[in-house]
């Protein structure tokens, strides 16, 4: 994608292989595209909803960032579709950011406007799933490397905990 994201940036682009256990991957894709319920589980969450937009559903994120940095907020869309490659079923999440003159930026909230993620989930052959996911986003501001560092070794594998986490208990909460 260097058309999109230039790499001069120096900015990462994630790509995420993991394994949830006991996690079927219908559940895990339920879980991750039901918004109430990450605001619930996911402590970095500090506004997340869903309007219509000239007959488009788009998502409004806010991130809860460190102090003294910005929290970021985010505007995209996202789709979400169970395939069948092979005999296999694979549930295939896509979002990215988009521009919508309803939604403008607001003062102290740094606005993310490069996102784009791909996330995939299939069956691991046993009770749980595998997921695959690719990231990028361009989070804006002067972000430490203390801070990057941190997302790439330790927020990752911490937000599959929860999904986890939030996986087991999403049938007794809904």
């Amino acid at each position: 994608l260097p058309f999109l994201f230039p790499q001069q940036s120096g900015l990462y682009e994630y790509k995420i292989f993991g394994g949830l256990a006991d996690c079927p991957p219908k559940l895990c894709a339920d879980v991750y595209m039901d918004l109430d319920f990450r605001k619930q589980w996911d402590q970095y969450v500090k506004e997340l909803y869903e309007k219509t937009y000239d007959g488009e559903k788009v998502i409004y994120w806010e991130v809860k960032y460190p102090f003294p940095l910005s929290n970021r907020d985010y505007v995209y869309i996202r789709e979400c579709r169970e395939m069948d490659v092979d005999g296999r079923k694979i549930w295939v999440v896509l979002a990215q950011s988009v521009s919508v003159p309803q939604c403008p930026e607001k003062p102290g909230i740094i606005r993310v406007k490069s996102y784009k993620q791909s996330l995939a989930i299939e069956s691991d052959g046993k009770t749980g799933s595998k997921v695959y996911m690719y990231y990028f986003d361009n989070p804006g501001g002067m972000i430490p490397s203390w801070l990057v560092n941190w997302a790439a070794k330790s927020g990752v594998p911490a937000f599959l905990k929860d999904m986890q986490k939030a996986c087991r208990s999403y049938s007794k909460s809904t």
